[in-house]
C-alpha cells in the first residue's frame, strides 16, 4: 500500500507538472508514450536469432514509425502547431518549412523505406520479413489512430485530454482500493487479483467521479479554451 501511494504521488505530481506548462510539453508527453507502445508491440513477434541475420532491419521498423509519425501529425496538427510555436522562432521557421513540403517528405520517406525494404529481402527470410513489414503496419494503425486524436483534442482544450485522463486514474485507485478491502470474487483468470468488488466499486466511483470533474473543470477557461495564438511575422 506504501510502495502504491509513494509512486502515485510521484506520477500524479509529475503528470500535474506537464499540464502545467501546457499543450507543447502534453504533446511531448504522449509522443513518448507513443514510442513506449510502438516498442513493446515490435518485440511481441519479435525473433533474435532472424534479426542477427537481418542487420539494420530494426532500424527500417523504427523508420517507418517515424514516418508515420510525421505524416499523422502533419496532416493534424499542423496549423495549431505553427501557432503553438511562434514564440520560439527557430522551431517555428523549422515547423513551417516542414508544412509547406510536408506530403513530399512523408512519400519520400515511405518510398525509401519500401525500397530500403525490398533490397534487405534475404534468401529463407521472406516469411520473417514480409511478417515483420505488415505487423509493422498494423501496430502504425493501431498506435496513430487513437492517439493522433488524442494529440489534436489537445488543443481544442486540454479539458478533452485531462477529465479522460484523470477518469482512467481514478478507476484505476478505486479499483485498487476496492479490491483490496472488499475482493472476495476473482473477475477473470488471466488476472487472479482482479475481482468483482474493485471493478464494480471503480466503476460507481468514476462515474461519479465523472460529474463531479467535469463542472469543476469545465469551469476553467484555461482548461476549455481551445490553443489560439496570434502568427508572428
Amino acid at each position: 500500500m506504501l510502495i502504491r501511494a509513494y509512486s502515485s504521488i510521484w506520477m500524479i505530481g509529475g503528470f500535474a507538472l506537464i499540464i502545467y506548462m501546457g499543450h507543447l510539453y502534453i504533446i511531448a508527453m504522449v509522443v513518448v508514450i507513443q514510442i513506449f507502445m510502438a516498442k513493446e508491440l515490435f518485440n511481441l513477434l519479435r525473433r533474435a536469432h532472424e534479426d542477427k541475420q537481418l542487420p539494420g532491419f530494426r532500424l527500417l521498423i523504427w523508420h517507418f514509425f517515424f514516418t508515420a509519425m510525421l505524416f499523422v501529425y502533419g496532416r493534424i496538427l499542423s496549423p495549431r502547431l505553427v501557432n503553438t510555436v511562434t514564440s520560439y522562432m527557430v522551431l517555428y521557421r523549422l515547423v513551417s518549412s516542414l508544412i509547406k513540403y510536408h506530403m513530399v517528405i512523408c512519400y519520400a520517406l515511405y518510398i525509401s523505406g519500401f525500397m530500403w525494404f525490398i533490397l534487405t529481402l534475404k534468401k529463407k527470410m521472406y516469411k520473417y520479413q514480409f511478417g515483420q513489414y505488415a505487423w509493422t503496419h498494423m501496430i502504425l494503425i493501431v498506435v496513430f489512430g487513437q492517439s493522433s486524436f488524442i494529440a489534436a483534442s489537445i488543443f481544442e482544450g486540454i479539458f478533452w485530454f485531462l477529465l479522460p485522463a484523470t477518469l482512467i486514474v481514478i478507476n484505476d485507485i478505486a479499483a485498487y482500493i476496492f479490491g483490496f478491502f472488499f475482493g472476495r470474487t476473482p473477475l477473470i483468470k488471466l488476472s487472479p487479483k482482479k475481482t468483482w468488488e474493485g471493478f464494480i466499486g471503480a466503476s460507481i466511483s468514476t462515474i461519479i467521479f465523472a460529474f463531479l470533474l467535469a463542472n469543476v473543470m469545465g469551469r476553467s477557461k484555461w482548461l476549455t479554451c481551445p490553443r489560439k495564438v496570434a502568427l508572428h511575422t
